[in-house]
Formats: structure tokens, sequence, C-alpha cells
């Protein structure tokens, strides 16, 4: 789709013109994650490569695997500390007031990601609809080579949290109506259902989650559908629903690209379970649903 005036995302022929801006700052964030071969395949890569042989010009890359992401988590990806942002920001080499547009060379699940960890903190950034692929498919330039050593910023970050991620106890409440919201899965209709192999440790949903796949809101090329379809389709499984809308997936990526899309279509009160599935699967005593409906209690099963 065509992008809008201070909408999150941006078309490539209008990033193409920005790019002769001096204050811009384009970040391919990359991870590829290979299909689950068996439950439990859990087999993140780092991106870089990838940059290597093709890349906007001009871009940098950010590996998810080592920066942007706690340290001391247990869980993988999971969101740095405001410290964190603002070190990893510096040391990449944005200034405060860059004007940063993301991409990723998949389906914009990752530029996805890192626009909502941004987003949460208060600074404004842009995702590429359509990712490298639309880039290509369209005929702009791409270049190659390793990647120079970046000069530090001179100045850190302002950083706030703006309070967009919610934890397991919060996931919970909603899930047994403790609670007002409603739980979004963002996965596709068989990882929700079950029926499909799972990098996780248990196969399903959380129980009261409806499905909201985040790719059904991509056209076939892989850019965002027009606003208006995202909100029908969303309005399809949230209507008369409470908020928040908390919205989780596999590891917390493709649910950024879940929301994502309802930010543009005009949702206010979305929240990101980081944790997701797979913090929620390791636990044997919090249950999950195996089939396409909802679920309740009695349809729940631990390991």
């Amino acid at each position: 789709m065509t992008s809008e005036l201070n909408s999150p995302l941006i078309g490539a022929v209008a990033l193409e013109a920005l790019l002769a801006e001096a204050d811009v700052v384009v970040l391919d964030v990359s991870v590829h994650f290979p299909p689950a071969r068996f439950d439990g395949d859990y087999r993140p890569e780092s991106g870089y490569e990838g940059w290597v042989e093709g890349h906007i010009p001009g871009s940098r890359h950010i590996d998810l695997m080592t920066t942007f992401s706690d340290h001391d988590a247990s869980l993988h990806f999971t969101r740095p500390s405001a410290d964190q942002l603002s070190d990893d920001l510096v040391a990449l080499g944005v200034e405060p007031g860059a004007s940063i547009v993301i991409y990723d060379q998949g389906s914009m699940t990752w530029a996805s990601r890192f626009w909502w960890v941004l987003r949460n903190a208060g600074i404004d950034a842009r995702v590429l609809d359509g990712g490298l692929a639309e880039w290509t498919r369209i005929g702009l330039p791409v270049v190659s080579g390793e990647e120079a050593v970046p000069v530090r910023a001179d100045t850190s970050w302002s950083v706030v949290d703006l309070g967009l991620w919610v934890d397991q106890n919060l996931v919970a409440a909603v899930s047994t109506g403790s609670q007002p919201g409603t739980l979004v899965c963002a996965l596709s209709p068989e990882q929700y259902a079950g029926t499909e192999k799972t990098r996780y440790s248990r196969r399903g949903h959380i129980p009261a989650s409806v499905n909201l796949s985040a790719k059904s809101l991509l056209d076939d090329e892989g850019r965002m559908l027009p606003s208006v379809e995202v909100s029908t389709r969303a309005r399809s499984v949230l209507r008369g629903r409470s908020e928040p809308v908390v919205i989780y997936c596999g590891g917390g990526v493709s649910a950024c690209l879940a929301g994502l899309g309802l930010v543009m279509s005009g949702y206010d009160d979305i929240k990101i379970y980081d944790g997701s599935l797979e913090e929620w699967t390791a636990d044997p005593t919090l249950p999950m649903v195996i089939g396409d409906a909802p679920g309740e209690g009695d349809r729940c099963h631990g390991s």
C-alpha cells in the first residue's frame, strides 16, 4: 500500500527520495528463523550475511541476537532496558532526532518488532512497507559488502517507557477473566490450532485467546493491506471484545506486526506479551488449548 503522511509505514519510493537527507538512518534488523522440523526446534540465525549480500544503500545492520535485547533475560529477544536501548543506539551511531527507517529481509515481522521497541520508548520510527523484497521488486538499487565500524553518537537518548508491553501475570489474568482484556494470537491458524510443529515447548494457544494471524494483514507482495481492510479483518475478530487488546505469538515478534496493523487501523489500547509462547509453554502448570476455538478450562491441558 502507499504510505500516508504520519503513517508508521513508508513506501519504497518515498524512502529512496528520503535517502538524500543527511539525518536519515536506515536499519536492517533481519533475523532468519527456519521452520520447526520438530516441536521445540528453535534455531534463529543472524541476518548479517544476507545484509552483506545485498542491502539498501547506506543502511546499517542491527543484529538483534546480540544487541537491542536484554542480555540477562532467560528468554530470547527480550526487550532491552531503557539504559541498554540508549547505549545501543549511541554505539550504533544514531543521534537523537534522526529520522529512523527500519526494514528486514523477510515479511516485516522483525522490523515491526524493533519499531515496537522504539515506540514503547517514545522514539519515532517508520517501517519500510514490504521490506527489502518490495525495494528490489520495483527495481531500486542494492549494494553489497561488509559493514564499516559505526562511529559512536555524540549524544545519549532520553528514553521513556510507555507501558506497551505486558507480562505473564497480566496475560494469565486476562485469560481467566479476572482482568478485562482480549488475548489475540498472531500466529497462523495452524499454529493457533496446534496442528503444525512449534518451535516452543507445547502446541496450541493460550485459553480464551482469539486468532488474528499477522501474515493475514499483508497482501500477496508482503505489504500491509490498506488500513480499511486491516480494520475490517480486525473487527471480524475483535468486535464486542474488551480492551486492552493483548497480542502474543511465539516469541513476541509476529505479535508486533499485528500490533503495527492494528495501530494503523485505529486501535489505541494495544499491548504485546513479550515472553509469548516461549515463556508460557515452558511452565507446565499453565494451560494450552488445542483446536481452532478460543477454548475454556475443560479443553486445556499441560505438557
